[in-house]
């Protein structure tokens, strides 16, 4: 099979040829029809989360969003079968521990993470493991493209606004950054009532965020966000969404709270930050600012999810800003240097 894979930190993929995988008892492999190619790839080629005890074992095949066909099941898997179409959540987890057990599989105490700690989707083919529990069948509506751009970004800004984030409709979202997260952020949160203003650098960007449902869209180059936001919603959002870990937005995104509003960061740091951003503390005291992490999304939340997505509620594809064949996924990371990219870039063709 063709595969791309991760040999050097920020140096191009290696498109070589792999013998095509045999899955292991309790594993399924995949024929992969679309792979997206998030901002997590891009961190894990930039050399980023050793300070977090994430580092990836080298060649690798990276790729975590990704929907197909099921072509091959190991011993022991029985609940799926050659044939299913399928997707999985990025956070591949035992099923079994107290977090699974408890409807949080997202915090797996024994996560293996697709892409990461073993290979991923820029590749035909990809193997799931514990994939009776991983496995996500998908609806007979929704698309391989429809469900790679679920995969990760998607998924996670579902979680965030609506478990996390307790989004009630009527309240106002404010949505730093317009990146992948942050615009599956705007439409899931203006799908399910929320008044939506997003923030980021890029005209481009914002004006995308606003035909997914933004209300008011704010060029953080030109206004100060944090100002602008508590002017239009007269005091504050009620819910932020963090959708970059730098250190400016972090901040930013804090202080166009209201009293008593919640700072939900999805958004990852990189070098600069290096996992420690500065906050201000005070007005977070004063005001009964809650900031609450949020990672990708628990197995139990996808029912509602695809739900949502097969009655047109939620449509991740319009997220897709390009579909390309796998030997430009390098360009890509590289056109995330600079946050060149709009929306979700997806593989289709191997």
């Amino acid at each position: 099979m063709k595969a791309a894979r991760l040999t050097e930190r920020r140096k191009p993929l290696e498109l070589v040829d792999l013998p095509d995988p045999a899955p292991a008892p309790g594993e399924v492999v995949i024929e992969v029809e679309a792979e997206g190619i998030c901002r997590t790839d891009w961190h894990v080629w930039n050399g980023d989360w050793e300070w977090v005890g994430l580092v990836p074992t080298l060649p690798l095949v990276m790729g975590h969003e990704l929907g197909g066909t099921v072509v091959a099941a190991g011993p022991g898997v029985t609940r799926v079968k050659a044939g299913d179409r399928v997707t999985t959540p990025f956070h591949e987890s035992c099923g079994h521990c107290g977090y699974c057990r408890a409807g949080r599989s997202n915090l797996c105490d024994h996560l293996e993470f697709l892409g990461l700690t073993h290979d991923g989707g820029y590749a035909r083919y990809a193997t799931i493991r514990n994939a009776d529990f991983n496995c996500i069948a998908l609806p007979d509506s929704i698309d391989a493209l429809s469900a790679a751009a679920i995969g990760c970004r998607y998924m996670t800004a579902f979680h965030a606004v609506t478990r996390q984030g307790g989004l009630t409709a009527g309240q106002w979202v404010a949505v730093h950054g317009a990146g992948g997260v942050g615009l599956s952020a705007v439409q899931v949160a203006a799908a399910l009532g929320g008044r939506v203003i997003a923030v980021d650098l890029a005209d481009a960007k914002l004006a995308k965020a606003s035909a997914e449902g933004a209300l008011h869209v704010i060029n953080a180059g030109t206004q100060d966000a944090a100002a602008a936001i508590r002017e239009i919603t007269g005091g504050g959002a009620d819910l932020a969404i963090g959708g970059l870990g730098a250190a400016s937005l972090v901040s930013s995104a804090v202080l166009s709270l209201r009293k008593g509003g919640r700072l939900v960061q999805v958004g990852l740091t990189s070098q600069a930050e290096q996992g420690y951003v500065p906050v201000p503390l005070d007005h977070i005291i004063e005001s009964e600012i809650e900031i609450i992490g949020s990672v990708g999304n628990p197995h139990v939340d996808y029912p509602r999810l695809l739900g949502l997505v097969e009655t047109g509620v939620l449509r991740p594809a319009r997220i897709v800003g390009q579909t390309l064949p796998l030997d430009q996924a390098s360009d890509v990371l590289a056109a995330m240097d600079a946050y060149e990219t709009l929306g979700f870039s997806v593989i289709t063709e191997f």
